[in-house]
């Protein structure tokens, strides 16, 4: 089973008609808790499947960077939608959305610390024995960092691809907001990752306001997320490239044209 390839778009039943009729679609992005363990699957992902359209599930619940072991009930939900999809892989965010039993509905950021990691690689540990697809660990946008970190971003995720061996998704929209708000260069970020390791990458739009840079997945994808895309697939092209939207959907034409900005911009086959 070999992992996604191409452009393809998060699969979002809002959205489902557009993506079956993409006729050079290779692979989509589901969020995984979306996605029953038993039953009938949503009908647009069974057509897809039919067509030997890969999908991947994208967990968003897990809390990889929570204090807490991962929680087996999600874990075991996630491994039965891989199975049930035939999927390559799995994906989920290095974040915490959970602490002392409350549960914050957003993913949020971890200190880069050397705490930090230990308590990542261990949950992934926990995850990786019992999912029976490799994982790809996505970094998520963050407005603020938090004080006192000890590792570099490059470093604090390094470290953990390395003692895990897990894959990475490279979100470039959320490298350029963290970069944008931090008032760093995100080709340095770039330049000090292990790009080999890139699963598949996501691309997202976003807007400016109040002073900081949001990552919406409901604006379009800006141009200088396209110029880092680019500045991306010129150092090492990822397998795959996804957009990402989630609310507000333009019309067809609009989205047909990002997914053509996207191909464009890494050389892919176009899918529309």
């Amino acid at each position: 089973m070999t992992g996604p390839s191409g452009i393809g778009i998060g699969w979002r039943p809002e959205i489902a008609g557009f993506v079956a009729e993409l006729p050079g679609l290779r692979f989509v992005e589901v969020v995984a808790e979306g996605v029953p363990a038993s039953g009938p699957l949503p009908p647009g992902l069974t057509q897809l499947r039919d067509r030997a359209v890969t999908v991947v599930p994208h967990g968003v619940r897990l809390s990889l960077g929570g204090a807490e072991p991962v929680d087996p009930a999600r874990v075991a939900h996630l491994a039965a939608v891989a199975q049930r999809l035939d999927a390559p892989l799995v994906s989920e965010h290095i974040a915490f959305v959970r602490a002392g039993g409350l549960e914050a509905g957003h993913l949020l950021p971890l200190p880069r610390s050397r705490e930090a990691v230990d308590v990542v690689c261990a949950n992934v540990a926990r995850a990786q024995a019992e999912l029976p697809v490799p994982i790809a660990l996505e970094p998520i946008a963050a407005l603020v960092d938090w004080p006192d970190d000890e590792l570099t971003e490059a470093d604090f995720l390094t470290e953990i691809l390395d003692r895990t061996g897990a894959l990475l998704l490279l979100d470039v929209a959320n490298v350029h907001a963290n970069a944008r708000n931090r008032g760093a260069d995100p080709l340095v970020l770039l330049d000090r990752l292990p790009l080999e390791r890139v699963a598949y990458a996501h691309v997202a739009g976003g807007a400016e306001h109040g002073g900081f840079y949001h990552d919406t997945h409901t604006d379009p994808v800006p141009t200088a997320v396209l110029e880092l895309l680019g500045a991306l697939c010129a150092r090492r092209r990822p397998p795959a490239l996804l957009l990402e939207r989630d609310g507000h959907y333009p019309p067809a034409v609009e989205l047909r044209a990002e997914l053509d900005a996207l191909a464009a911009a890494a050389g892919f086959p176009a899918v529309t």
